[in-house]
């Protein structure tokens, strides 16, 4: 059974997490800090409830992991497998909550679950291919409503532990002290940013790709690289100041001991409903913002028109029509939205809708599997497209560009795209980054459109680090500055000096 309390007062999340799960060891805080229409619900929880546990995936050895109460158990399924039989159980959902996640897993799937989706296991990451945490409790914010739900699942005989937890949590949120404001991740020296594949390299990837194209072998390929830095840092205070870098609907911090994922996406990956209609909203094309409201507006309409940026936003629409088509009833696969603009704090973006319902027979796990990896960070065709970027790339990608949020025990799901996001082992962390490559790309311009989508996390890391416009690749991928140098927190705040730039 579901226990549920609505409490008529919005609770301030982060603090909440800060004082009720800033120590847990797995923990997740699912954070709307852009709050709108597709940011409405935060949800914060960790494994410790009595029904809780921690779930990890091997994709290339096929098993689940699941720890609970100091006890491990070993599952040689798939996680989809696992997720999907998971959601099957019996259970009571509420219909009276304004959001679908009833309790259930929150966490990451990694980029390397394509090895179960069609695609193959071409890279082996140190990271678990899957993260989540079973949540058995659960503290919701409703930022429109100015709400707070608390959620706890019991047999009957622990209704009455429920209600006491109930209880105990309604007051403890009430009593929450204030927070001071994070600590700055980087003190002293600037911190040593470098890039996986140094400059040279990674412009005669974009030529491969190029060459691909021409061949016919891809239409559009997304390549990426990684900013790396080694750096000890307290995940949990350098998420607060991602958050406040760049707010973002789909913002999430998790931990799972050692490791942390921060995350501030702007993108829907797939949410499906108790409706069974599953949505996406795949961004391609992002301009930055200007200070006055005339250039700001000229900058919004000239990403509308802009023909590079239609021609991606196209492709991946179709890429996902054909995705959702798989499992989603014949005709019912809609673009409600196409290419529409939408303004962020820091950008404007082109986005784009696809929506279907889902067949009879079918759930969540089903359709997330259809559609994984997200078709913006891979391209089109996707199976081949992945096969170019696994011999390009020439690594795990991990966390990045896989998927981060919620799937609910009622059957739900909201899943969002892990971009802007870092990755931290307490040593050190990495940035994905990277665009789409077409016919059109410019090498020299799609190199520092890859830089400059890692600003937000590294102004969330060291605001005065120097935006890396020119590169040193005999000094092994370091970043050297330009005479005219801007700060990485500048750059986020106002875009890319000219031009627009991507996912």
């Amino acid at each position: 059974m579901l226990v549920t309390r609505r409490l008529d007062a919005h609770h301030d999340a982060e603090r909440a997490f800060v004082h009720i799960y800033g120590e847990s060891e797995s923990a997740f805080w699912l954070d709307s800090a852009m709050a709108g229409p597709h940011g409405r619900f935060s949800f914060v929880g960790d494994a410790s409830g009595p029904r809780g546990a921690v779930v990890t995936y091997d994709v290339g050895a096929g098993r689940v992991r699941i720890e609970r109460d100091g006890g491990v158990e070993l599952r040689d399924e798939s996680i989809f497998d696992h997720l999907r039989r998971e959601q099957r159980r019996p259970s009571v959902p509420s219909t009276d909550l304004p959001f679908d996640f009833d309790c259930g897993f929150a966490g990451y799937l990694g980029y390397e679950l394509k090895a179960d989706c069609d695609g193959d296991a071409a890279h082996r990451s140190p990271l678990p291919d899957a993260a989540l945490v079973f949540a058995d409790r659960l503290i919701a914010f409703d930022h429109l409503e100015g709400q707070t739900w608390l959620l706890c699942l019991a047999e009957p005989e622990g209704a009455a532990a429920a209600e006491r937890w109930l209880d105990e949590t309604a007051l403890r949120l009430a009593s929450l002290p204030p927070l001071p404001e994070p600590a700055p991740p980087v003190r002293g020296e600037p911190l040593d940013f470098r890039l996986r594949r140094p400059r040279e390299r990674y412009l005669d990837d974009i030529a491969a790709c190029r060459r691909r194209l021409v061949a016919g072998e891809t239409y559009e390929a997304c390549l990426t690289n990684k900013v790396v830095a080694e750096l000890a840092v307290d995940s949990l205070s350098l998420y607060r100041s991602l958050r406040r870098a760049n707010p973002a609907p789909f913002g999430a911090f998790l931990r799972f001991g050692d490791v942390a994922v921060l995350s501030s996406s702007p993108e829907r990956f797939l949410r499906v409903g108790r409706d069974r209609w599953a949505e996406s909203r795949p961004i391609k094309g992002t301009s930055r913002r200007a200070g006055g409201a005339a250039e700001d507006a000229e900058l919004a309409a000239r990403l509308a028109a802009d023909s590079k940026s239609r021609a991606e936003n196209v492709t991946i629409v179709d890429l996902v029509r054909n995705d959702l088509g798989v499992v989603c009833e014949p005709g019912s696969v809609q673009v409600p939205e196409l290419m529409r603009v939408e303004t962020y704090e820091t950008v404007h973006q082109l986005v784009s809708t696809v929506r279907g319902r889902l067949r009879e027979g079918l759930a969540a796990p089903e359709c997330v599997r259809a559609c994984f990896p997200p078709g913006s960070m891979t391209g089109a065709p996707k199976k081949r497209t992945m096969e170019i970027l696994d011999e390009l790339e020439g690594e795990a990608r991990g966390p990045y560009s896989g998927a981060i949020g919620w799937l609910g025990l009622g059957g739900g799901c909201d899943l969002s795209v892990a971009i802007r996001t870092i990755v931290a082992d307490g040593a050190s962390i990495e940035i994905g980054a990277g665009g789409a490559i077409v016919l059109d790309s410019d090498p020299e311009q799609e190199h520092e459109e890859m830089l400059l989508k890692a600003a937000a996390p590294i102004a969330a890391i060291d605001p005065s680090a120097d935006l890396p416009s020119t590169f040193d690749a005999a000094a092994g991928g370091g970043f050297r500055p330009k005479e005219h140098r801007r700060s990485y927190r500048q750059m986020a705040n106002s875009g890319p000096a000219d031009g627009e730039y991507d996912v």
